[in-house]
């Protein structure tokens, strides 16, 4: 009896059957080959994984080194590391990656060695991270599609990214510039994050290259709008491009480009609507609403000095509105603000046309100071009384 559960365990063995397996600190699911040992307070890879694990998530533990822990796991397609104490992205990963997820650890740059030869890799996530520079290989990481370098401590804009690359994500970094041809490659860049770094201009023609841009996130940036020399440029090519950009720069509107769509109102003014003064707007009689159109110029002293709590992604200064995640723009009413503005109030057409008259009036005020816009105001309320009348 004894020798036939001996030959029945062997034919077993020769088919390919290995028992499953999992570890008793983790969960397991799919035929065990999705492992979750998340938050389990590890501080080594546990035990009696299966080889043909898919999935594996050691995220929130106390991982300080995997080095050629995990290459023998030849089909595992995604791994979470995220939250631990890695000092480096480990050595010898397996090569058929789909995802790595290594945000929040302690790892301080990533060397060629380190994305060598993943041709299946398709998503790396090294946020959180304390990264100052990467190093990629020319013709590595062929499937790269989107890269995750968002809240680290990079000065310049990362050379010689995959080619493939779709989405990247870079805000909240320290960067400063983008060297010239840095971004020339990434014809299928569609999605670009650069808010809440420390831009105060790029050099000319540095997204000219990016063919597929879909989105671009410029705001909370200290751009120095007073320098029109090297802003002029990329205000030019905002004004152009199809791609929508989140933060204009020195504007506050807050969204820009799209040409295609610009077509009936000017790129650098920020629209809102307002019931005419002193009116009563439950009263379906009036005229409707006059059409406010502000155009202000913000200076480089004034984006600087502008409180913003990260925590929630709100300015907290007098008569600021949110910054959104995506841009980080800036709204504000033209009183708040110590620079100049123009405002230009247009009426619409009334009921009764008026002769000798002009149906509209268009009237450019400068204003400087709270009493100024009160009495500027007043005037234009005036007429508008008056027109209402005749």
């Amino acid at each position: 009896m004894e020798s036939t559960w001996i030959i029945l365990l062997l034919l077993l063995l020769c088919a390919g059957y290995v028992p499953a397996i999992c570890p008793p600190m983790c969960s397991c699911g799919r035929g065990h080959r999705v492992v979750d040992c998340s938050a389990r307070g590890l501080s080594l890879l546990p035990d009696s994984l299966q080889h043909n694990i898919h999935f594996l998530n050691l995220s929130h533990n106390r991982l300080q080194d995997l080095d050629g822990l995990l290459g023998h796991f030849g089909h595992l397609r995604t791994l979470d590391i995220s939250h631990n104490r890695l000092m480096h992205l480990p050595d010898g990963l397996p090569r058929a990656l789909w995802d790595i997820h290594a945000s929040a650890n302690d790892i301080r740059q990533l060397v060629k060695n380190d994305t060598a030869y993943h041709w299946n890799l398709q998503a790396l996530d090294l946020s959180n991270n304390q990264l100052e520079r990467v190093v990629f290989i020319n013709n590595t990481l062929p499937s790269l599609r989107a890269l995750n370098l968002s809240h680290n401590k990079f000065w310049t804009v990362p050379t010689n990214m995959p080619h493939n690359l779709e989405i990247v994500d870079l805000s909240h970094n320290f960067l400063l510039q983008i060297l010239p041809g840095s971004l020339d490659r990434l014809h299928q860049l569609s999605r670009f994050y650069l808010h809440a770094n420390r831009f105060a201009s790029v050099s000319e023609g540095v997204f000219n290259r990016l063919e597929s841009l879909q989105l671009l996130t410029l705001g909370d940036n200290p751009w120095a709008c007073e320098d029109e020399e090297n802003m002029t440029h990329l205000l030019n090519w905002v004004h152009q491009t199809p791609a929508k950009v989140l933060g204009c720069p020195c504007y506050v509107r807050p969204t820009c480009g799209e040409a295609h769509l610009a077509t009936s109102r000017t790129w650098h003014s920020a629209s809102y609507t307002e019931p005419p003064l002193g009116t009563d707007t439950r009263d379906s009689g009036h005229e409707p609403p006059i059409q406010v159109v502000t155009s202000v110029y913000l200076s480089k002293s004034a984006l600087l000095n502008l409180p913003y709590n990260r925590s929630t992604g709100n300015a907290t200064g007098a008569g600021e509105q949110a910054l959104t995640k995506g841009g980080g723009f800036l709204t504000s009413t033209p009183h708040t603000l110590s620079t100049q503005s123009s405002t230009t109030i247009r009426t619409r057409s009334t009921k009764k046309a008026i002769p000798g008259k002009a149906r509209s009036i268009s009237i450019q005020m400068h204003t400087c100071s709270p009493h100024t816009v009160a009495l500027n105001l007043l005037i234009l309320h005036n007429i508008y009384c008056l027109l209402q009348t005749n």
